[in-house]
């Protein structure tokens, strides 16, 4: 990549920093953020809906009733309590959940089927709070954006050697931005969740019992340089770690 390239990427990343810079209290470092959660809601309003009505979703019921009296103590703990929180159960044998801006959380039946009590399904729902509270839809959508930006314009600025300068930036922006900070969102999004486990009553170890459950049903991982999530042994050390530090149990 030519000097005036790396010029040219560098004066536009620094200058949306300045002008999108934010701290986040709760995880204790700046965001860089064009858009936040508010901006996000008539999207994930939207996707939510289309979510629900087309992968056999259920709002009600037993499962649902027990996820959200978990959800319910959970948001309180991160003080997102101000607000109408819907949950959806999922017909999916993949344990997973997610979370939306909004204010929705979804879990899939391989997830109920999985853990073991709900602390551990407090674990995953605490996890996907954190989330929220971080901000890191947002985030993303600010680092994504901004990252496609800068590469559109150092493929103007290199000319003939534009189509290779976006090929190579891409990956080094895949690899070397977007995933390593996926994977940074994922342990503060654990960290996050064990607080707000420790704040609603129930016990942060089971976080690392749920994580060892989950290690032991994968089939294969793929290798944690190229993927979103930090790999299953990343994440279990963290956590042991930090409910040590706190002097939890």
């Amino acid at each position: 990549m030519t000097r005036a390239v790396c010029i040219a990427l560098l004066a536009a990343s620094a200058s949306a920093a300045l002008a999108a810079c934010a701290y986040n209290e709760a995880l204790g470092r700046n965001q860089l953020l064009i858009v936040d959660n508010g901006s996000l809601v008539q999207q994930s309003n939207a996707a939510w809906a289309e979510q629900v009505r087309t992968q056999n979703a259920v709002t009600t019921g037993a499962q649902v009733d027990r996820i959200r009296r978990i959800g319910d103590r959970l948001v309180q703990a991160a003080g997102l309590g101000n607000r109408t929180w819907e949950y959806a159960v999922f017909t999916n044998q993949s344990p997973n959940a997610f979370v939306l801006p909004s204010g929705q959380i979804g879990v899939t039946t391989g997830l109920l089927s999985l853990v073991q009590n709900d602390d551990q399904l407090a674990a995953v729902i605490g996890h996907e709070i954190g989330h929220v509270v971080a901000q890191h839809a947002a985030e993303r959508t600010s680092s994504s954006t901004l990252t496609n930006a800068a590469l559109q314009l150092g493929t103007r600025v290199a000319g003939d050697y534009g189509q290779a300068v976006g090929a190579i930036g891409g990956l080094g922006a895949q690899y070397g931005i977007l995933l390593p900070y996926s994977r940074r969102d994922e342990l503060e999004a654990d960290r996050l969740g064990v607080d707000y486990l420790q704040g609603a009553g129930w016990r942060p170890s089971q976080s690392v019992a749920l994580w060892r459950l989950m290690a032991a049903q994968r089939e294969s991982q793929v290798p944690q340089f190229a993927s979103t999530h930090p790999s299953d042994d990343t994440r279990i050390a963290a956590l042991e770690q930090y409910i040590a530090s706190r002097g939890w149990s």
